[in-house]
């Protein structure tokens, strides 16, 4: 990334969050150039402090903020943070609806002595509505929102994505709800109130199963690892040495990884399908007659293939497939690549290396 990308230089921000959500949202506004000052409690900090996962936990989320220890609750401690409130831009909480308010420090404090202020609060179901009060967890959301009944097959347990995706998608959501208000504004001199939930942020990730079931009143079948198109060609295989992951959705791309596989007369197979699975126009998703027949056919050949073999093969021939690799593989390639360009965060002695923003700029 051009390392004079930093947009939100000059602008200040108080950050009253902790964990995981909050703190992303203000590391990736920090990242952009923004001044974050993190705002912790005197007794041990923020939790992560000590996360059993050493230093970098920590680190990773807050790196390129100042920390300042403070105690709110005191009278002292909150004439401290309303001192600090006038000179920001952006604060940020994400204590449960009402808790900084009991304090004095709530938006319509905040605002009486900075009335140009965009004022974040993340909570697990916003600051309205019965659920206001709940508190939260990634996996407690995942539970709630239905996203833990999405993975696996029917009849299955639940199952929690493997990492705390919706507070990942909520630290996104709020730094971008935040940069559009800073624009917002600009423009117009009027503070903001800006309410941001882990529950909405997990609708958005699930956004087309959520049109589904807020317009038909429908939930989504477990289909396993397939493939969102469908397609019998698009799911896990079990090659010689590992596993990979197909993408042949489309009859072009199907037709691309039979001549790969040196399978073309399943192309022809009548028990499979009516007519030749023709390479023609992209105006579908491919479909068989009988999708495990198929799967069974593939599996059998994808069975003698090594996986990184087999990959690169079919990414010659245009057709989307990965070996499925550890997240420690995939990062050791992806560096090597360039297609990952990481950032060294460093405080001291201890330091974390962070992926970065997730995007690339040039000026």
């Amino acid at each position: 990334m051009n390392q004079a990308f930093l947009p939100l230089a000059g602008v200040r921000v108080l950050d009253f969050s902790h964990v995981i959500a909050g703190p992303l949202a203000t590391f990736y506004l920090a990242q952009m150039g923004a001044d974050v000052v993190k705002i912790e409690k005197p007794a041990g900090g923020d939790v992560l402090r000590r996360s059993e996962r050493g230093p970098s936990a920590f680190l990773s989320l807050n790196g390129g903020k100042r920390c300042v220890a403070l105690d709110f609750r005191t009278e002292e401690g909150r004439a401290e943070v309303l001192a600090m409130a006038r000179e920001a831009d952006v604060f940020v909480d994400n204590f449960r609806p009402g808790s900084l308010e009991r304090h004095g420090l709530g938006y319509e404090a905040i605002r009486e002595v900075n009335p140009r202020i965009v004022y974040c609060s993340i909570s697990g179901f916003g600051r309205t509505g019965p659920w206001a009060d709940r508190p939260a967890y990634d996996h407690v959301v995942q539970a709630m929102t239905g996203m833990a009944m999405m993975g696996g097959v029917e009849g299955d347990d639940p199952i929690k994505t493997g990492f705390p995706v919706v507070d990942a998608a909520t630290g996104m959501l709020g730094a971008l709800a935040i940069v559009s208000a800073l624009h917002q504004r600009n423009r117009d001199g009027r503070s903001i109130l800006l309410d941001v939930s882990m529950a909405a942020a997990s609708m958005q990730l699930m956004y087309s199963y959520a049109v589904e079931a807020l317009t038909k009143g429908v939930s989504p079948r477990r289909v396993g690892n397939q493939g969102y198109s469908g397609s019998p060609a698009a799911d896990f295989f079990q090659a010689r040495d590992g596993w990979i992951a197909l993408g042949a959705n489309t009859p072009a791309q199907f037709s691309r990884l039979l001549e790969v596989l040196d399978l073309g007369e399943l192309a022809t197979d009548p028990a499979l399908f009516d007519g030749a699975a023709e390479p023609g126009e992209q105006v579908s998703f491919l479909r068989a007659k009988d999708p495990m027949l198929l799967k069974s056919r593939l599996r059998e050949r994808i069975a003698g293939w090594d996986a990184a073999r087999l990959e690169q093969r079919l990414a010659q021939a245009g057709v989307p497939a990965s070996k499925v690799r550890s997240v420690a593989e995939f990062a050791a390639d992806a560096v090597a690549s360039g297609a990952l360009e990481p950032v060294v965060i460093k405080d001291g002695e201890d330091s974390a290396v962070v992926p970065g923003l997730g995007f690339r700029a040039w000026a």
